[in-house]
C-alpha cells in the first residue's frame, strides 16, 4: 500500500513542488488549498496527487479533511505567508493576527487533527515549514518572525512530547527563495517593490530547492530524524548579509 502524504498550502509555490516532488517519490499526495483551480490542474498533472479544498484556519475545513483519510503518513505544514514590513510600532493587528492564525493554529489544527495517524502509520513524519525568520529577528518583519519563532517553539516541543512515539518531527528553516506570489504578498500586491527583494541576488532558492530539502528528510530511514534543516542561498550568509551584483 502507498503511504499518504498531506500538503497544506499546495495551490503555488514550496507547497506545489512539494506535492510534484513527494509523488515523485512514491507518495500518494493529498493537496490542500483554498485555491481549488490550481489544485485541480495541479491533480490533473500528477496522477498520485488528490486535490482537497481545504482552509487552515476553519476548524471545520480541518477537521473535513482528517474525516476523509485513511492514513497519513507524512504532514507537511507549509501553508503560511508574510503581510507587510511595517515596523513593530506601526504594525497593523490585523496583518499580525492573519499571520498567526494561518502560520501558526493553522499548522496546530493540522497537526492536532493527523497526529494519532501519524502514530497509527507507525512511521509517522511531521514537517514543519518555518523560515529563518523563525530562528533570527529583522527590522521590518515583528509579525512574520514572531509567528515563525513560534511554530519554531511548536515544532521543539512536539519533539519532546512525541519522543517514544513512530512519528519524526522535522523543521525545515529556508532563507531567500524566489517563490511565487510570496514576496507580492507581502507588498500588498506592489511586484515592482517585491521584485527589488531579489534584484541583483544571483541565484535566490527555489521551490524547487526547498521541496527536494523536504523530500530528502522525510526519505531518510525510520531512525534518523532531521531535527532542523536551514537552507539559504550561496549568496546569503545571514539575514542581514545577502551579496548582490550590480
Amino acid at each position: 500500500m502507498r503511504k499518504t502524504a498531506v500538503v497544506t498550502g499546495a495551490s503555488s509555490g514550496i507547497g506545489e513542488a512539494t506535492a510534484r516532488r513527494l509523488a515523485a517519490e512514491g507518495y500518494e499526495v493529498v493537496a490542500g488549498a483554498r485555491r481549488r483551480e490550481r489544485l485541480d490542474k495541479l491533480a490533473a498533472d500528477e496522477p498520485l496527487i488528490r486535490a482537497v479544498t481545504l482552509d487552515v484556519t476553519s476548524q471545520e475545513s480541518v477537521d473535513a479533511l482528517a474525516a476523509s483519510l485513511d492514513r497519513c503518513d507524512v504532514l507537511v505544514n507549509n501553508a503560511g505567508g508574510a503581510l507587510g514590513l511595517e515596523p513593530v510600532a506601526d504594525g497593523r493587528v490585523e496583518d499580525w493576527q492573519r499571520m498567526y492564525d494561518v502560520n501558526v493554529l493553522g499548522s496546530l489544527r493540522m497537526t492536532q487533527a493527523l497526529t494519532p495517524k501519524l502514530i497509527e502509520s507507525g512511521d509517522g513524519v511531521l514537517v514543519m515549514l518555518t523560515s529563518t525568520a523563525g530562528l533570527v529577528s529583522y527590522e521590518g518583519g515583528g509579525g512574520y518572525c514572531a509567528a515563525k519563532h513560534a511554530q519554531t517553539s511548536m515544532t521543539e516541543t512536539l519533539r519532546l512530547e512525541l519522543v517514544g512515539q513512530p512519528v519524526r518531527i522535522v523543521e525545515i528553516a529556508p532563507g531567500m527563495v524566489k517563490s511565487e506570489g510570496f514576496a507580492v504578498t507581502r507588498f500588498r500586491g506592489d511586484e515592482a517593490a517585491a521584485a527589488r527583494v531579489y534584484q541583483g541576488v544571483p541565484d535566490p532558492l527555489s521551490s524547487d530547492d526547498v521541496a527536494d530539502a523536504i523530500a530528502w528528510c522525510v526519505t531518510r530511514p525510520p531512525h534518523v530524524n532531521i531535527d532542523r534543516l536551514v537552507i539559504r542561498p550561496r549568496a546569503q550568509a545571514a539575514q542581514h548579509r545577502v551579496h548582490r551584483v550590480t
